[in-house]
């Protein structure tokens, strides 16, 4: 039961494309919260000022006592900058839990890989309540992978695992690093598509074209065939109850369909593939978790 109804908690889920502000109660749950563009290619410094002015507002709105936050963001969080966060310039170089802690004023905070924090999301409240191992799949602007094993997140050794996006496609051996399936696989690698194909809509126009046979359906087909042999691998280690997926480009029912189809082609044992019921909230309701937990 919540003690003390006038505390508030913080979440803010940094994207590519959106940042999501929410403001919870003590006991973690969504009062209130809004979208805004991170205006990317303005860089890092004015995606999180205008995120943590926003933040302060919604905190006044709703009343009450601002008592912790919880950060979601790409990459692998250290406290003297983030790893593997190439899509907004600048963000490499963020100390986040810092920034929160000097523009809010508190002392309580928590950050967390996106894709992790949508996997504790839905661990406490979603799908995976009930499931053990779970995984989860995150296509939106990037493509990663969350393990979940006895109700906690698998961080790996640095914090990198599930970085799916890193995996090696195609017939030659990459010399260094690089995210190369989230170049075949992902909102952003899909957008690109739909511009070479002549398409209107991005990511949306390419899958709504691909439901006709066509120049489009092959295009689709072949980079979800890329993206399906490394979930594959992925359940194939974990042996997962469900899988779980999250993000805009997993909301699109051919997409699911196809990868669905070839799992169960591939995997001896297949696990229940369902889509997140959180719409694209599960980061931002994991990191009121996480702010829960701080």
């Amino acid at each position: 039961m919540n003690l003390q109804p006038d505390r508030r908690l913080l979440g803010i889920d940094f994207g590519g494309t959106k940042m999501a502000i929410g403001i919870g109660d003590a006991d973690g749950r969504l009062l209130i919260s809004e979208r805004v563009p991170t205006l990317a290619s303005r860089g890092a410094r004015q995606a999180l000022a205008r995120a943590l002015d926003l933040a302060q507002k919604l905190v006044t709105d709703t009343g009450g006592t601002l008592y912790a936050a919880g950060i979601a963001s790409p990459g692998l969080v250290r406290d003297d900058g983030i790893d593997l966060a190439p899509n907004v310039p600048g963000w490499e170089e963020l100390r986040l839990a810092e920034a929160v802690r000097d523009h809010l004023g508190i002392s309580r905070v928590r950050v967390a890989n996106d894709l992790n924090a949508a996997a504790l999301a839905e661990l406490h409240r979603g799908a995976l309540r009930d499931a053990d191992p779970g995984v989860v799949i995150g296509l939106g602007t990037g493509v990663a992978a969350a393990i979940t094993v006895n109700g906690t997140v698998v961080p790996g050794r640095h914090g990198a695992a599930g970085e799916i996006a890193y995996a090696v496609t195609g017939p030659g051996w990459p010399t260094s690093a690089e995210p190369r399936l989230e170049a075949d696989f992902s909102g952003r690698a899909l957008d690109e598509l739909a511009e070479r194909l002549s398409l209107s809509g991005g990511a949306a126009g390419l899958c709504a074209a691909a439901r006709s046979p066509g120049p489009a359906r092959d295009a689709l087909v072949a980079r979800v065939d890329e993206l399906a042999r490394h979930v594959v691998t992925c359940c194939l280690l974990v042996d997962p109850q469900r899988l779980v997926l999250v993000g805009g480009v997993a909301r699109d029912e051919l997409v699911r369909e196809l990868l669905t189809e070839r799992l169960s082609r591939a995997l001896p044992y297949r696990p229940e593939v369902v889509l997140s019921g959180f719409a694209q909230d599960a980061a931002l309701l994991g990191s009121l978790t996480l702010a829960a937990q701080a």
